[in-house]
């Protein structure tokens, strides 16, 4: 009798821990295969350290094939489920074609940028769901700094050197924080022109900073960028985006050419095509992560609507926090469909948060206990270093030789922003040209009128909550 076939689509947080929990639990009594776009687990929360300059781009990312050892891996992006057949189809890495077969199927392809219907976004502005993303980022804002640098225009100084972070959230925060220190050890390298410091902003159409957290953590994140000199604006977001810069909903317009785009995430747009029932984009499962009507396939993370045992009625909210224990309930849930020990369902007890503000600052409250200044920034790199399923050895020694060595502020220019859109359901993957040879990079880092070849699984833009 032929061993069952397990399927995991996505190596997100989800994906990573149940393809490692489920290759541990059923051994050799299944064939696992993993399913995605890199063979690498993309450690999410330390991107905007890379966009930074702080740590090396392969600090964050874990080898799929180095550290699961009894899963294939089929590197490609799924395009489309058939639940008649039990059926992945997907397209391979060089534009080829495959079909994978399953007795088992977890969904967990986590999410992509949230878009607005806001003109001029989807041109002129850059998301941070990837790593191609913060590649593009940390050479963007190095190359804004040393054209104001060098720029005789006053105006066109104070532009390159302006900086703007929309969405205050986990992410926006911690880019916003991340990139103003980054930037201030460029001017104290080169100074600009008549002594012009960086502008950052960051804005929100919410009432605080973090606004899904604890607000003791929004004070505190709110104080320390403050402190810094980052210009917070709540109630405030973009009206329109232009090659120039950004009208802001108060009337105010920015004269910029870097727009952050960090206004939230939304679910990757293959669950759509399953064909069965949503919650807000979410494929509705039941407390055990099952499809109901179909056993057979279980879906985790920012692509499953989770129901809240903790607050009925509620699903699970879209963090890393929750996609990595529904990994674990997966892949016990699916070892139990095959005979191998019994199923459970999902119930969660909140953890805490943690936000790097840079350098030795922090806001973090681990199991509801608020820590200040410093003792947080230890906790908060401590945590990182307890989640990261590798490479802690190289984070923690990147994060020594920034406390001791300059920072290298250098553009390397391998991404380019036409190869990094904003509209695009798959951030992982940098665009790739129709030809060898792509268009020119603009001065200010906009996307080109013609940019080569199609964006896999281009979407429009979503509706805002």
């Amino acid at each position: 009798m032929s061993r069952p076939r397990i399927v995991i689509v996505g190596a997100g947080f989800a994906g990573y821990r149940t393809a490692r929990t489920l290759s541990k639990l059923v051994r050799h009594k299944a064939d696992i295969t993993l399913l995605n776009p890199t063979d690498y687990f993309l450690y999410l929360p330390l991107l905007p350290q890379v966009a930074a300059g702080l740590l090396e781009p392969r600090r964050v990312t874990v080898s799929l094939s180095g550290t699961l050892p009894r899963v294939r891996l089929v590197l490609g992006e799924a395009d489309g489920i058939d639940l008649d057949s039990r059926t992945v189809h997907y397209t391979g890495p060089e534009g080829e074609g495959g079909t994978l077969a399953y007795d088992r199927l977890v969904l967990a392809v986590g999410s992509v940028n949230k878009l607005l219907p806001i003109p001029g976004v989807a041109e002129h502005a850059h998301g941070f769901r990837g790593l191609p993303e913060a590649l593009y980022l940390r050479d963007h804002v190095t190359r804004q700094m040393e054209l104001a640098a060098g720029a005789d225009d006053p105006k066109s100084c104070a532009a390159r050197c302006t900086f703007v972070v929309v969405g205050a959230g986990y992410t926006g925060t911690e880019v916003a924080a991340q990139g103003q220190r980054y930037t201030e050890a460029q001017v104290r390298k080169r100074p600009l022109p008549n002594g012009r410091k960086p502008r950052w902003l960051l804005l929100d159409v919410a009432p605080r900073v973090l606004p899904e957290m604890d607000e003791r953590l929004s004070r505190t994140a709110d104080r320390v960028l403050r402190e810094r000199g980052v210009e917070v604006r709540m109630g405030t977001s973009v009206k329109e985006a232009t090659h120039d810069g950004v009208l802001l909903t108060d009337g105010e317009f920015v004269d910029t050419r870097t727009l952050v785009w960090c206004v939230g995430v939304r679910p990757d747009p293959l669950v759509e095509g399953v064909g069965q029932p949503m919650e807000r984009g979410r494929l509705l499962v039941d407390p055990h992560l099952q499809v109901p009507g179909h056993p057979e396939v279980f879906a985790c993370g920012d692509a499953a609507a989770v129901p809240d045992l903790n607050n009925p009625g509620g699903y699970t909210p879209m963090t890393a926090q929750h996609a990595w224990r529904h990994g674990a309930v997966v892949a016990r849930n699916v070892a139990a469909s095959i005979g191998v020990g019994e199923r459970t369902f999902y119930r969660h007890r909140d953890l805490g948060f943690v936000v790097d503000l840079g350098g030795v600052q922090a806001a973090a409250n681990p199991l509801g206990v608020h820590l200040p200044g410093p003792l947080a920034g230890a906790v908060t790199r401590g945590y990182h270093l307890a989640a990261m399923p590798g490479n802690r050895v190289r984070v923690a020694a990147d994060w020594l030789l920034d406390a001791v060595l300059p920072r290298q502020a250098v553009q390397l220019g391998l991404v380019r922003s036409w190869s990094v859109p904003l509209d695009t359901a798959s951030p992982e993957l940098p665009r790739v040209p129709d030809s060898a040879s792509g268009p020119a990079e603009t001065s200010t880092g906009g996307a080109p009128t013609e940019p080569p070849g199609p964006v896999r699984r281009t979407d429009t833009p979503a509706e805002e909550d």
